[in-house]
């Protein structure tokens, strides 16, 4: 019987020693299970894009026949979708509140004084949890995540998707909708907010499930 090998994807502007990322790697552990998670900064935030993160990602990758399951949160989420999408060895996903419809949402909320700015001035000022300190991203990463269309994700993957109902980040719609179109999703709505910190506990027991840990 192969080993499954697992791997975490942190958010947008989050990193490794996020309190989510470290409960989960926790958890894994209490199973005898290694979690992978790879810094998607690369300690280069300011020049990240979602195909960094994509080639990043697949150079984690075990041989081709080891089977694979991704966790995901949020940019993290989509990431992981993506990826799936591109290596047949993802064989499950979770996605907790996964970041579909990403740029789109984030372009409205910025406003099209503010997306001017950074489209012109090359840089837009992002406060980043994991630095806890403001950095400068460049404008190449709205440029690249507009070639990620979402509606492309049609492998029909076992996936578990996480969602907290009052999320004020990626709104739970955008997880509902997702599911709708794809029997092979199962959607687990939560009250909670877009970190689902406060539901961790209530996370893990559906992932052992979802993964048969």
């Amino acid at each position: 019987m192969k080993i499954t090998n697992y791997i975490y994807l942190h958010g947008f502007a989050s990193s490794p020693s996020s309190a989510k990322a470290q409960y989960l790697r926790n958890r894994f552990a209490d199973c005898q299970i290694s979690l992978k998670i790879p810094d998607l900064n690369r300690g280069d935030f300011s020049h990240l894009t979602i195909t960094r993160q994509l080639e990043q990602v697949a150079t984690e990758f075990p041989s081709q026949e080891t089977p694979l399951v991704l966790i995901g949160s949020s940019l993290g989420g989509l990431t992981a979708a993506i990826l799936a999408q591109q290596y047949p060895q993802v064989q499950r996903l979770v996605l907790l509140a996964p970041a579909f419809g990403f740029m789109k949402l984030w372009l409205s909320y910025l406003g099209d004084e503010r997306v001017r700015q950074w489209q012109e001035s090359g840089y837009l000022s992002v406060y980043h949890y994991g630095e806890e300190r403001s950095l400068p991203l460049h404008y190449q990463f709205a440029i690249d995540a507009a070639c990620y269309d979402d509606a492309q994700l049609q492998r029909a993957i076992p996936t578990l998707i996480l969602h907290g109902r009052n999320d004020e980040v990626i709104p739970v719609r955008v997880s509902r909708d997702y599911a709708r179109s794809r029997s092979h999703v199962q959607l687990i709505e939560l009250n909670s907010d877009h970190g689902l910190m406060d539901v961790m506990p209530q996370i893990w027991q559906p992932i052992q499930e979802f993964c048969q840990i």
